[in-house]
């Protein structure tokens, strides 16, 4: 693919960076659950941590990245990424020396507060570069080819941690978190902020609209010399598919924080999980994650394009989390990820909508501005979640059902399919208005 040409060395930085992150996935629940309750199935006060560091994360993404992403579409994304993917080493460093609990601690307040400013603006730098190294037609393949990768790192790591100790796992990470750093500075070329296709007329190869019916980029307001909440709200206000397309970024995410926060406390008090069997679980998440990025949803975008594929996404997703929540055995967690074949169309098809909406100078904006959207539903989500899970796992559980507070992330996402609608009918409304519009004059 001629325009995916020169986002080799950032798929390499990708799939480093996700295997970093990746590989002490399966263990950190049971250093966790060691250094809080050491003997313990259930922990109330790790859940209630996890819950904590989430929502502070979601705040610092929220302020974070709409602003770091605004400043590479003046200063440059390379620049911009060398501090996250810096900044990011330290937390798996300290475990690397030590899992005990005065370890933990540091650990986990490093952790936070870098998360804080690394966990969004990785991903919005990292969409935004894409956006300036492609056209729109083929957008939507190349965002799908990142989280492919992305998980083909996430699938590397787990196979991996499956087979090493817990201490090797965290030397592992730090490690390769630092040769991704290193790779990055040296090899990854800066971007033109995507002069080059602001000058080009881009029409989607198989859009059933004539060119005339492709709707404008939105008019987006300027930041000046700051930013602040009011101006990146200003901003999903100012076109009709921005604004929905933040609305289901931000009742998805509430829907995924949640579940995140719960899966792998509620495994392993309803199935007795531990580093193993999650390694297993995530294994068949990522794999198929990777094989349906990477192969299946290239070959299927052009046909059914990104509404109709955010729709599926998002009604796969539903139907993998109401599946797990009512598992009655520890197989059906491990059938209901495969549902993950069609789930993974969900982010990239809406950042690929969001991209689409805007111009080539302000990807960074856009990307930035839907991140911190989406990070708003992680500060209220550990609100909610965290005391669900808490009392659905205890032994004071108003009723016996342990996967409560999953069912209730189901419905999110439930709420989020259901909307995602309203921008198919808001893509077409606004290309017929917009036609129209070129009629009359």
């Amino acid at each position: 693919m001629k325009d995916l040409q020169g986002l080799g060395h950032l798929f390499a930085c990708a799939f480093l960076t996700s295997f970093a992150g990746s590989i002490v996935i399966p263990a950190i629940t049971d250093v966790t659950m060691e250094a809080l309750c050491p003997g313990e199935n259930q922990c109330s006060l790790a859940i209630y941590l996890t819950g904590f560091t989430q929502a502070m994360t979601g705040l610092g993404t929220f302020l974070v990245t709409p602003f770091v992403g605004n400043l590479s579409d003046k200063y440059g994304r390379k620049t911009l990424l060398t501090l996250p993917m810096t900044v990011g080493i330290l937390p798996l460093v300290i475990l690397a020396f030590g899992r005990t609990s005065s370890y933990f601690y540091w650990y986990y307040f490093f952790k936070m507060f870098t998360g804080m400013f690394c966990d969004g603006s990785l991903q919005c730098l990292t969409l935004a570069y894409v956006a300036d190294k492609t056209c729109e037609e083929r957008r939507i393949s190349a965002f799908g080819v990142l989280s492919g990768i992305s998980a083909a790192g996430f699938v590397s790591a787990i196979l991996i941690a499956r087979f090493l100790p817990t201490s090797a796992t965290f030397q592992v990470s730090a490690a390769v978190a630092v040769i991704a750093a290193i790779y990055m500075r040296i090899f990854l070329a800066e971007t033109d902020g995507g002069a080059t296709l602001a000058d080009q007329s881009h029409r989607p190869l198989f859009s059933p609209y004539p060119p005339s019916d492709v709707e404008s980029p939105a008019k987006l307001p300027s930041l000046g010399n700051g930013f602040s909440p009011v101006v990146m709200f200003s901003l999903f206000r100012s076109s009709m598919i921005l604004s929905r397309a933040a609305i289901v970024a931000f009742i998805d995410s509430l829907g995924s924080s949640g579940v995140q926060a719960s899966m792998l406390y509620y495994l392993k008090a309803q199935f007795q999980f531990s580093k193993d069997q999650y390694a297993d679980l995530m294994l068949i998440v990522g794999v198929a994650g990777a094989i349906s990025q990477l192969l299946l949803m290239p070959a299927i975008a052009p046909i059914f394009g990104e509404e109709m594929l955010l729709s599926a996404g998002l009604l796969a997703t539903c139907a993998n989390v109401f599946l797990t929540s009512f598992a009655w055995s520890s197989w059906v967690p491990y059938f209901s990820s495969t549902f993950v074949v069609f789930s993974v169309f969900g982010q990239p098809c809406l950042r690929t909508i969001v991209s689409k909406t805007v111009g080539p100078n302000d990807q960074g904006l856009a990307q930035g501005g839907i991140t911190g959207i989406s990070s708003i539903a992680s500060i209220i989500s550990p609100l909610l979640f965290s005391p669900l899970t808490a009392l659905f796992l205890s032994e004071n559980a108003p009723f016996d059902f342990r996967g409560f507070s999953l069912m209730c992330g189901g419905f999110a996402h439930l709420i989020a399919f259901a909307l995602s609608f309203t921008l198919c009918s808001a893509g077409g409304s606004l290309r017929r208005k917009f036609s129209a519009g070129e009629t009359a004059v």
